[in-house]
């Protein structure tokens, strides 16, 4: 178990851990709110706030697996110590400031997992990864958004020939109602799975200074910091990737965007019940393309969801570089 470090400097490794969950909530507060504020259903400001409230709640709907994952599922709990943490905070919230100013839907949880894998490869070398656990995540990374594409489309097909005899008008009545449905069980998974991550980190920042009784563990008080952080992060949202994932990728109709949130929704609550720290950016892109892409090819600007792909590939190398520097910024400044 690594040294122990002083009280003060603790509870400010815990804030930035629960900065890094808001900015979290505000970068990713159009996955939970573009559908539904681009098919006009909701105005944006009752949108985030909508989301905001089904974000805090999640954990009352999810068991802690995915914050395992990350706690010691990714690097050796036993090598992590509050430089590394710091490391791979900094990483993480330095990545998505930058695609968050340029208006780039990446990954948020990618990013802390780079940041982490950067600052912990740092300290010990490849020997501190957890290859189970990255290959696992790496997976996601592809099956996540492909699960979300599958679902959507199919939820399209179906839909379709439920509602074959109903009018354009009337089935746009009924999916304005059921859109509230599917956004509200679209922001039960985003908080589900992006909230234990942050969780994740700081349960094994307290486990490194010996402070939790009886092994590995997410004290109570955790997981409601964490929720109520990226519920406040999500209220006040991130309205340039609004644009991007609400109408740059193809444009919604009601029963489009309800399809989009069930299939985001339905992929994000397996995830989150198998453990797997999925990207909720991939998830509902996937699932936005996928609806995009029943209608014909070409309703999908491609160029702009090549360019988001892009960002996939380079957050988890990115990320890790970053997060390995501020380790070593903070070892050379103690």
């Amino acid at each position: 178990m690594e040294a122990h470090i002083a009280l003060p400097l603790l509870v400010g490794l815990v804030a930035v851990a629960l900065a890094f969950d808001f900015l979290n909530g505000l970068h990713d507060a159009a996955n939970s709110i573009a559908t539904i504020v681009s098919t006009r259903v909701l105005k944006p400001q009752y949108a985030v706030a909508w989301a905001a409230f089904f974000n805090f709640i999640a954990f009352l709907f999810f068991g802690l697996h995915v914050a395992e994952t990350v706690g010691k599922g990714i690097v050796d709990a036993s090598v992590i110590d509050a430089q590394v943490i710091f490391g791979a905070l900094m990483g993480a919230i330095a990545w998505n400031l930058i695609t968050w100013g340029l208006g780039i839907p990446s990954s948020s949880s990618h990013a802390l997992i780079g940041g982490l894998l950067g600052a912990g490869t740092a300290k010990a070398g490849v020997s501190a990864v957890v290859w189970s656990g990255v290959f696992k995540t790496s997976a996601a990374i592809v099956l996540s958004p492909a699960v979300g594409l599958v679902l959507a489309l199919l939820l399209v097909l179906v839909v379709a020939w439920v509602f074959r005899r109903f009018t354009p008008q009337g089935a746009d009545r009924v999916f304005r109602r059921l859109q509230l449905v599917s956004a509200s069980l679209y922001s039960l998974g985003h908080g589900g799975n992006d909230a234990q991550k942050t969780m994740g980190i700081i349960a094994v920042l307290l486990y490194s200074q010996g402070l939790l009784e009886g092994g590995f563990h997410v004290p109570l008080w955790v997981v409601l910091s964490c929720q109520a952080a990226m519920a406040l992060g999500t209220l006040l949202g991130g309205w340039k990737i609004v644009h991007t994932m609400g109408s740059k990728i193809t444009r919604l109709t009601p029963a489009q965007g309800f399809c989009a949130e069930t299939g985001g929704a339905i992929t994000l609550f397996m995830a989150t019940h198998l453990g797997v720290p999925v990207s909720t950016t991939h998830t509902i892109t996937g699932a936005i393309v996928g609806v995009g892409a029943s209608r014909r090819l070409s309703a999908v600007r491609w160029n702009v969801a090549s360019s988001i792909v892009v960002a996939w590939i380079v957050t988890l190398p990115a990320a890790a570089l970053i997060g390995g520097a501020f380790y070593w910024l903070a070892r050379l400044f103690g």
